[in-house]
């Protein structure tokens, strides 16, 4: 079975990715890896009388992961999908997964941004020049 690794972080834009990742991962009959990346781990505590509720960026990106992964596996039923928080850049995490999972394809979004790298994003940059197997660039903006 082949595997396809794809990023989220919350947004449309990102959103829109991992519903092409998910096509193409049916389409080719593979499953489909959703990760979502978190910058540092950071722990808040809360507390609310005696009880105490505890909130970190890896927990919040995990339930990014989870989310997304719900909502695609609602609209493509038969397919193996699974997700997971990572601790890293973006870009990088995304490499790093597909390279522990062998991973034939990394679906990235073509999301704007200014400058430079507006050319294709730079998260879709810094994935196309570090990665090990094929790069599936997404069109995600709106024209």
């Amino acid at each position: 079975m082949k595997t396809i690794v794809t990023g989220v972080d919350g947004s449309p834009t990102a959103a829109r990715a991992a519903e092409r990742a998910a096509a193409l991962a049916e389409a080719l009959g593979a499953r489909l890896h959703v990760i979502c990346a978190y910058e540092r781990l950071e722990v808040e505590r809360l507390r609310q009388g005696s009880e105490e509720l505890v909130r970190s960026t890896e927990e919040q990106a995990r339930r990014t992961a989870v989310e997304e992964v719900r909502a695609l596996q609602a609209r493509h039923q038969a397919l193996v999908l699974r997700s997971d928080a990572v601790e890293g850049k973006p870009g990088e995490v995304l490499v790093q997964v597909a390279e522990r999972l062998d991973a034939e394809v990394i679906v990235v979004g073509n999301k704007r941004v200014q400058g430079f790298a507006r050319v294709l994003g730079s998260i879709a940059r810094d994935v196309a020049s570090r990665a090990h197997c094929d790069v599936y660039v997404a069109h995600t903006h709106e024209r």
